[in-house]
């Protein structure tokens, strides 16, 4: 399927993220949100995006000077239904989710796929209500949406190949990295393993075993020496599997079991923490500080692309 334009519906954060990468790779971008007045925050979000890519040519060699006539902002879906692949971008409200894929299947040509950018919602339930499900699927983007490789792409029960090899292929076309997850379990892969660990990580503090700093200290010693470059699997290869296997015996009862959000964090939150976007959280940041972090991420970003490669893609990648 030769996509050439490409329809976003949402122009929250993650939204303006996934127009600039489509933007920075030459894609016609026709951009829906509810409210116009995002559309000037949108521009902007994107032309700074742009102009930081441009600095760093190993990961936009030539950005389109003239991007802004790739970008149409609409307050009307109609123009949507001309695009080759749309990407719903909204709040994670599954009812609103399904009202707006309702909206586009009544639109789009049958053969036009519908993603639905999401970190944790049931692809098998966004199609429950559709006409075609089997166009519908999931795709969980990182922020920064325009940086980072990282790119889930999650089959429903009822998505087909040929819909699954699209999201794949647009991904690898905006120098991504696409991991296919083939059931469509609460968390997909990524967020199951992020969320296990930051549990483990309240448990540590609610029981004083160290403070936060500590704890952050710790984790970043150790998983820096392999994060970058091999996943568990690949780690547990390295560096032996049979100690892995004795500490599993021992260490899996002791591990946290919790299902509720920690006491203190939901505490601060209803206390009006919102972390490094309003300088409280479990650090304390001002304006220049929570900048100076941000710019530290974007540049490891660009670090880390710099050293590994993308992988070739195979035929087991697109199944």
């Amino acid at each position: 399927m030769n996509i050439r334009t490409v329809g976003v519906v949402g122009l929250g954060l993650m939204g303006r993220g996934i127009c600039t990468s489509l933007l920075a790779n030459n894609f016609q971008v026709v951009a829906y949100d509810i409210n116009p007045e995002s559309f000037a925050a949108a521009r902007a979000h994107v032309a700074s995006a742009l102009e930081e890519l441009a600095r760093h040519p190993s990961v936009a060699e030539a950005i389109p000077e003239n991007w802004p006539s790739h970008f149409q902002l609409t307050a009307d879906l109609s123009p949507l239904g001309d695009c080759d692949f749309v990407i719903e971008s909204i709040p994670e409200d599954p009812v609103i989710k399904q009202e707006t894929i309702a909206a586009l299947e009544r639109l789009l040509p049958n053969s036009t796929p519908i993603a639905s950018n999401t970190s944790a919602l049931p692809i098998s339930l966004l199609q429950a209500h559709c006409q075609l499900p089997q166009r519908i699927i999931g795709m969980h983007w990182a922020e920064p949406c325009h940086l980072t490789r990282f790119l889930e792409i999650i089959r429903g029960e009822h998505t087909d190949d040929a819909t699954a090899d699209s999201a794949a292929n647009l991904g690898r076309q905006l120098g991504k990295d696409p991991t296919i997850v083939q059931r469509d379990v609460p968390g997909f892969i990524v967020n199951r393993l992020a969320y296990a660990m930051y549990r483990e990580a309240f448990w540590l503090l609610e029981n004083n075993v160290a403070d936060v700093d500590t704890i952050d200290r710790a984790f970043v010693n150790a998983i820096s020496v392999w994060a970058n470059v091999a996943g568990p699997f690949r780690w547990m290869d390295l560096s032996g599997l049979p100690a892995y296997a004795q500490a599993m015996g021992r260490l899996f009862p002791e591990l946290s079991q919790a299902t509720e959000t920690p006491a203190c964090f939901q505490s601060m939150i209803d206390d009006g923490a919102r972390g490094a976007a309003n300088g409280r959280g479990f650090y304390s940041y001002t304006a220049e500080e929570a900048e100076a972090w941000r710019a530290k991420l974007v540049k490891n970003v660009h670090a880390t692309r710099q050293r590994s490669p993308l992988p070739q893609p195979t035929v087991k990648d697109l199944s």
